[in-house]
Parts: structure tokens; C-alpha cells; sequence
């Protein structure tokens, strides 16, 4: 276990226009394509499904990786935030100017062509997003930044990358020590300028995009946190997991309920514009 117990609902039944909002506003939540019983599958963690329910008290909407064969503004008319979940796969260097050789994947092509479109979508929109591990990634990718690769190899860095372990709590544990850029948005929800999370990872964010602002380093200088200089909602990256142990580590679930108090703060806006058009 880790940390202290913390509540588990979310009471999402208030709203400042005078009208009950829905107790789970819909949020769009990135897919995978992978390989399962013979079949490919779009999916995504169940960690992150249950943290978005439990932790920010939203319907998660599983959007699949098609990316321009879907309606992205049919899709933006419906849900109030977005989160971009971690994964197996390293988006693909082809997008930044890396280099593409398996040694760096392996890849998913249709999660990026999704992933990186929405991301830009969502925060030009105003949407909350919550980016965690691949997503961070993903939205330094899609705003003009690139990634480093293997930084365990690289000399003064450290290993960030999970313990060896059948077990996943053990492979998932909080142990590493961050440090938090004062009067950021990061230090507002977490209340400190420092925290103890569980980063697995081998790749960082290299080049860092002109859009985003670092709210968190690791000991060795890795960027583990960033937000969106001119995000008009919520947005934020992060390269650990919180929403492993959202329902017992107090840091992990303060950021979900952060980015679900953003999604019902939008949604009372987007109901109070229908109101008015009625």
C-alpha cells in the first residue's frame, strides 16, 4: 500500500448555472492497437479507467486509433476533457526527426496519428487534459518537441525504468523524488515542491516544446512534469503513473481530482452556452 487512504467518490453533482450536471461528464480517452487471442484490439489499461472513474469521477469514452477517418469535432461536441494514457509503445521518431529502428520501439502508428491531432485539438478547444507517461510524450511531440531515447545509458542519469518483477505493485512502487517548480500549477494541486512517484520509463522529453513549461524535475535533471504556457483549462503532462495509486497515495489522487473538477468546470460552461442558445 501507499500512502494514506483518500476518498474514493467524487461529488459531481453540483453546478454554478443552476442546473444539475451530469454526475460523469464523458472525457476521451486514447487507445492502443495490439494483438490479442488472434485478434487486433483497441484498448486501454484498466488502471487508467478506473482511476478516471474513481479518481475524477468521469465516463471515460475509449476513442480508437483511426485517426483523420474520425470526426474529431463530433467528438469534441460530446466529451469535456481528455486523457492520453501511457503504453507499451514509444511514439514513432519519424514524427520528431529520431531515429526509427526497432531498437526504439516498438511503435504504434495509428495511436499517434490519433493521439497527437487530439492533443492539439483538445487544448486549442480549451479541454482539460491529462497526459501521463507515453502521453507526456505524446504532447511534447505534438506541440514541436522531441524525445530522448534509453536515458538510462546516457552518463549521469538515472535507471527510471520499472524494477524487474513479476509482481506489479513492486514494478509500479512510488520511490522516486521529484521537485516541483514553485507557484506552478503542479505545486498548487500536490500542495508542496516536492513528491515521491513511481516514473517508469526509458525515454524523457528531449527538446522541449516552445508551448510547455517544466513543473517538475527528477533528481538527475529529467523533465518528469510539464503544463501548456496558454492552456485556457487544465493541462497537464506528467511521466509517472498516478493513476496506479489513486485510491491510497494522496499525491496521485489529488491530480485526478484536479483534472475532474477542470472537466465539470467545463462542462457547467458548455450546458450554460446551450442554456443561453435555447
Amino acid at each position: 500500500m501507499q500512502g494514506k487512504d483518500v476518498r474514493d467518490d467524487v461529488d459531481a453533482t453540483s453546478s454554478t448555472i443552476g442546473r444539475p450536471l451530469p454526475r460523469q461528464p464523458l472525457v476521451a480517452i486514447s487507445a492502443d492497437v495490439v494483438g490479442l487471442y488472434k485478434y487486433l484490439w483497441q484498448a486501454t489499461p484498466l488502471q487508467y479507467i478506473e482511476a478516471a472513474v474513481a479518481g475524477a469521477g468521469v465516463f471515460p469514452l475509449i476513442v480508437p486509433s483511426f485517426g483523420d477517418r474520425l470526426d474529431f469535432d463530433q467528438l469534441f461536441a460530446a466529451v469535456d476533457g481528455l486523457i492520453v494514457t501511457g503504453s507499451g509503445s514509444n511514439v514513432h521518431p519519424s514524427l520528431y526527426g529520431g531515429d526509427g529502428s526497432q531498437a526504439n520501439g516498438p511503435y504504434d502508428p495509428a495511436r499517434d496519428s490519433t493521439t497527437l491531432p487530439l492533443i492539439r485539438k483538445a487544448i486549442a478547444e480549451g479541454l482539460p487534459v491529462l497526459a501521463i507517461c507515453r502521453g507526456l510524450q505524446e504532447l511534447n511531440v505534438a506541440l514541436g518537441g522531441t524525445l530522448a531515447t534509453e536515458i538510462q545509458d546516457k552518463p549521469g542519469n538515472l535507471d527510471h525504468r520499472e524494477v524487474p518483477s513479476d509482481n506489479r505493485d513492486e514494478r509500479y512502487a512510488i520511490h522516486q523524488t521529484l521537485a516541483i517548480t514553485s507557484d506552478s500549477c503542479l505545486s498548487a494541486i500536490v500542495g508542496g515542491d516536492n513528491i515521491i512517484v513511481n516514473s517508469l520509463h526509458r525515454q524523457a522529453i528531449g527538446r522541449l516544446a516552445e508551448e510547455l513549461e517544466v513543473v517538475a524535475r527528477a533528481e538527475d535533471g529529467t523533465i518528469e512534469a510539464v503544463s501548456v504556457r496558454s492552456a485556457r483549462a487544465f493541462a497537464l503532462g506528467v511521466q509517472w503513473h498516478p493513476e496506479y495509486w489513486i485510491k491510497t497515495d494522496e499525491t496521485s489522487a489529488r491530480i485526478f481530482r484536479a483534472f475532474g473538477d477542470a472537466v465539470r468546470a467545463r462542462a457547467a460552461t458548455r450546458l450554460g452556452v446551450a442554456d443561453a442558445a435555447e
